[in-house]
């Protein structure tokens, strides 16, 4: 049966366009690309070979030398880059394994530059949760409070050991009042004015982080909500992203992607630069443990997933399926 004509166009059957691969692969509106995927990559320090992360089946904790072959792997692949956090032996108060030119992070950052060359964009985590015996990311002041100033002191030492070591972009996911401008104030003085800057602008304090504290093996005790943002609010989200294109971020990131994308589309429609959105550790788990079960068809799921992120608006994606999905499509 047609379907009825409105609005002045002539009567048309829409399956017309489903009805075989061929025509469904010709007409889809979203596609997915090998450069549009950022692969998040955890690197422990003393490590000889990589630490599997149980609640993240498939991903691991790096070893220096197992990074060194993801990252040609990444490469090969086509990625558009990769996103790496480190896992310290020891912690403190401060984070002051951050900011040393030998902690684990920039000496896996500078491994990745070497090896990557110019296939890949290496960004690196400038947070401290992963360096602080607490488990905040900042610095804590009176009453055990995160003090906002204090830690923007603490992310602009980060950032300059981030640029030392040769990363390309530097994400900002510590949640601080001001931390864009902060940053870019630092490098630019330092003669760093090409390091570019993502904003983790719409942030949430969500549940579905996880099995990423069991990836950094996070020290955190209590939660993160008056820093990140409460998962009810979504003007406050689109907010965030202006204050953070204000300050000068050359991308801004929503987080998590998949339980966000009214926040997503709206930071797209908004925003002047590049709008990223990270399917994070729990959305990862979640899909996994369903297929263990054989509840859902896995293949199908990873695949819807990512291409709703991008429906949504993202021109990017940062997914631990990232390497998965880029090799399936050059097969």
């Amino acid at each position: 049966m047609t379907e009825p004509a409105s609005s002045g166009f002539p009567a048309v059957r829409p399956r017309r366009l489903r009805s075989s691969p061929a025509w469904r692969r010709l007409t889809a509106e979203t596609r997915l690309d090998p450069a549009m995927l950022v692969l998040p990559l955890f690197v422990r320090e003393g490590a000889d070979r990589p630490v599997p992360i149980t609640s993240m089946p498939g991903v691991v904790q790096h070893s220096l030398d197992s990074l060194r072959a993801e990252i040609s792997r990444a490469a090969a692949a086509g990625l558009g880059g990769v996103m790496l956090f480190g896992v310290p032996e020891t912690k403190d108060a401060v984070g002051s394994g951050a900011t040393d030119p030998d902690g684990i992070l920039n000496v896996a950052t500078r491994l990745a530059v070497a090896e990557a060359g110019d296939a890949l964009v290496v960004q690196t985590d400038l947070c401290l949760d992963e360096f602080t015996d607490h488990g905040h990311c900042g610095v804590l002041g009176a009453g055990g409070r995160v003090d906002n100033d204090a830690s923007l002191e603490r992310y602009r030492a980060m950032a300059l050991a981030q640029a030392d070591a040769g990363a390309h972009l530097l994400g900002l996911s510590g949640m601080m009042d001001g931390q864009v401008a902060a940053v870019r104030e630092t490098l630019d003085a330092a003669g760093h004015p090409d390091v570019a800057l993502l904003g983790y602008a719409a942030k949430y304090a969500s549940a579905f982080y996880g099995p990423f504290r069991e990836a950094v093996q996070s020290s955190l005790v209590g939660d993160r909500r008056t820093y990140q943002l409460d998962p009810a609010n979504r003007r406050e989200g689109a907010r965030e992203v202006a204050l953070d294109l204000a300050e000068g971020a050359d991308i801004v990131m929503v987080k998590p992607a998949m339980s966000y994308l009214d926040v997503l589309a709206d930071a797209a429609a908004a925003s002047p630069v590049p709008v990223w959105a990270y399917q994070v550790s729990g959305e990862y788990a979640m899909i996994e443990a369903a297929a263990a079960h054989g509840w859902i068809d896995r293949e199908r799921a990873v695949a819807e997933s990512v291409t709703s992120i991008v429906r949504a608006g993202a021109d990017a994606v940062l997914t631990y399926w990232a390497l998965e999905l880029a090799e399936g499509m050059r097969r």
